[in-house]
């Protein structure tokens, strides 16, 4: 009788996990066709997939306008926001396992930091030359404030792993290394802003801002390859994350090897961060709340918590594109902005009110 009460328990979890699951994808669909439709253009629901079919069915009865403005402006902007909440969502879920920390997320190993002094060599160093047209920021050398963005992230990763390896890897000296190396990081980029120009200091504070609108569609099947790899590798080792929920020493009984398996986690969610960053910049909360909320909602398992985590970070940061291009429109506000804005008031909401028994 138990047994059988013990099967249908596990039933009925799978199903409310995957319940959950849809839920989300068809909220996340709501999003992108509304965020598609406004904007400082509105379109209705009709024009909008006549647009998007454009490419197959050549209609003639488009404005070329509106087909520049969805395809060139709007889509790009959501699609990274998709693939770009994803990547954060899926860091942050790997990294508050394998650091044992809900408060954990992919800024706590330091990659908002090291990204942005990454892009301030560049930009007041001369290799990204900034140059003002009108009020607006022109990049001579983009691709290289990029380069440069992704490179330092990826560089305090591995100083950070490297204490961590030498110190045994544990959860606490990984949390204390990147702390230390966000304090490296950012008084070096205040060291820079303060040699700078004010075109150069400028530039570089709007790039901290976080903006989707950079993205272009090379940048979204850049981060697109990393995203489904990356995504893939993480749901192969579910089983992994979830024997590491019990402990070291019950994950070390089950074959896992937990300093490697600790440092690859590592590496994998300093890639998932990295690789949108150094396209759009910091952007903060979203690697920390969706999968702080995924797990209240389904529970602690790998194999939901990590598509749910991915479908939340979509969510939230398409929701949070739609209000930053809403609220004083025809003004964008920076995305990171919006985003802090969202986050720390249902962060804080989250942390009164959370059941302490969900970790």
């Amino acid at each position: 009788m138990g047994y059988e009460m013990s099967i249908g328990s596990y039933k009925y979890l799978v199903k409310r996990r995957t319940i959950f699951l849809f839920s989300l994808l068809i909220l996340l669909f709501i999003a992108v066709l509304v965020s598609l439709c406004i904007g400082i253009f509105v379109f209705d629901i009709n024009t909008v997939l006549r647009i998007l079919l454009h490419p197959i069915s050549r209609d003639k009865g488009l404005d070329p306008l509106q087909i520049r403005v969805l395809w060139n402006i709007r889509l790009p902007r959501i699609v990274m926001a998709i693939v770009a909440g994803m990547c954060f969502g899926i860091a942050g879920c790997i990294l508050q396992c394998v650091l044992r920390n809900p408060l954990a997320s992919p800024y706590t190993i330091g990659v908002a930091s090291s990204a942005s002094f990454g892009a301030a060599l560049a930009i007041i160093l001369g290799a990204g030359i900034v140059y003002w047209h009108g009020e607006v920021i022109f990049y001579e050398n983009p691709y290289l404030i990029v380069l440069n963005a992704f490179i330092m992230s990826m560089m305090c990763s591995l100083l950070i792993m490297s204490l961590a390896y030498y110190k045994g890897a544990s959860p606490g000296t990984t949390i204390l290394a990147g702390i230390a190396m966000t304090y490296l990081f950012t008084a070096l980029t205040s060291l820079l802003q303060y040699f700078g120009t004010t075109e150069q200091v400028a530039a570089l504070v709007f790039w901290t801002f976080g903006d989707l609108g950079k993205a272009g569609w090379e940048d979204i099947i850049i981060t697109t390859i990393v995203l489904v790899v990356l995504a893939i590798i993480v749901i192969y080792l579910s089983n992994n994350y979830n024997a590491l929920l019990a402990g070291d020493e019950v994950a070390a009984t089950l074959g896992v090897n937990v300093k490697l398996f600790r440092i690859v986690s590592l590496v994998i969610a300093s890639l998932l961060t990295a690789t949108p960053v150094a396209f759009i910049g910091t952007i903060g909360f979203i690697g920390l709340l969706a999968p702080h909320i995924a797990r209240l909602a389904i529970g602690p398992n790998h194999k939901f918590l990590v598509p749910a985590s991915a479908l939340l970070g979509s969510l939230l940061l398409v929701v949070g594109d739609l209000i930053s291009r809403i609220i004083v429109s025809p003004l964008i506000l920076p995305i990171g902005v919006v985003t802090a804005f969202m986050g720390v008031p249902l962060f804080l909401y989250l942390l009164l009110t959370r059941r302490e028994e969900y970790w």
